[in-house]
């Protein structure tokens, strides 16, 4: 049997009493509380649905970025591997170089050199051989300090000359660190002379010398 609500709004109205059954109230309440239970469910749900969505997007726009990096990976690797045939090249050219510059760093002109002694020695008096070997490789940045071309060298004259007068002419030349008098020999009417000579490693040309890395 329904209860009848004393409660009565008398403030300004007709009064009004609720007849309504508390079971049917109970059942709404518990409608109301289900139906906010459902949205609450449902709004979760697109909470999840709604992340696993971005998940999956960054997902897939992660892989897209990967194989875009192995891509370009591949691509510097490929690059890489054909520069390699030029860094081959390159390091050969340079071995070449530091073998032509060891091979050569005692380069020199002949005959600029007996030119030159030729010029210093007394009228009548001519070079008719030489005898003469390069030294060491240059080793200081002063190519004055070291001998770089020794031996002999033949000279003849007609008539009979003084071999001091010879060596004298000969020592104050450029480069000359010693000259002396060797022998001396006459044959029929030609006179010649043995003279040893020295020379300092300034009559290297140099041409070859490996350029320093700046």
């Amino acid at each position: 049997m329904a209860t009848a609500n004393p409660a009565v709004h008398a403030w300004g109205g007709a009064p009004r009493v609720n007849l309504m059954p508390r079971a049917e109230t109970e059942r709404r309440q518990r409608a109301g509380l289900a139906r906010r239970w459902i949205g609450a469910l449902v709004a979760a749900l697109l909470l999840v649905a709604t992340a696993s969505g971005l998940a999956f997007a960054l997902q897939i726009f992660a892989a897209q970025r990967l194989v875009t990096e192995q891509a370009r990976t591949s691509s510097l690797l490929g690059q890489l591997a054909e520069l390699g045939d030029v860094r081959q090249a390159l390091d050969l050219e340079a071995d070449l170089q530091t073998f032509r510059a060891d091979a050569m760093a005692t380069d020199l002109r002949w005959s600029p050199l007996i030119a030159t002694v030729q010029q210093q020695l007394p009228v009548g008096v001519s070079i008719t051989g030489f005898s003469l070997a390069p030294g060491p490789a240059p080793q200081g940045d002063d190519p004055t300090a070291e001998e770089g071309v020794s031996g002999t060298l033949t000279l003849s004259s007609a008539t009979p000359t003084e071999i001091v007068p010879i060596v004298r002419a000969l020592r104050p030349l450029p480069g000359v660190l010693e000259a002396d008098g060797w022998q001396s020999t006459a044959e029929q009417d030609a006179y010649s002379y043995e003279i040893r000579i020295a020379l300092d490693q300034s009559v290297y040309t140099g041409a070859y010398a490996k350029e320093e890395s700046e």
